[in-house]
């Protein structure tokens, strides 16, 4: 892997997927630390309703942790979203 640093600006516009393959937004910005040079967050837009309906106003954004990053490619791979968005009584009704 080449370990040449790439601007910030290159992950504006790139689509995260979940690491199952679930669409979950598109990078519109991101959230510095910039004491310690370090991105924290990504703003994503243009979220996949499913899973944000019930948490997000349509046409608003989210911002999820940096450190659910898997991987930074073409796309970009976070950890499973939908885990981690599921109500308590749904996790209930999917262990039955």
């Amino acid at each position: 892997m080449d370990d040449t640093p790439e601007e910030i600006t290159t992950l504006v516009g790139r689509e995260v997927y979940s690491n199952n393959g679930v669409f979950v937004g598109e990078v519109d910005d991101v959230r510095l630390d910039l004491d310690a040079t370090a991105v924290t967050g990504l703003a994503l837009g243009g979220l996949n309703d499913e899973l944000f309906r019930s948490r997000i106003k349509p046409g608003h954004g989210a911002i999820i942790p940096y450190r659910w990053v898997r991987a930074v490619g073409d796309v970009i791979l976070i950890n499973d979203v939908v885990e981690r968005l599921k109500e308590p009584e749904e996790e209930e009704e999917a262990a039955v």
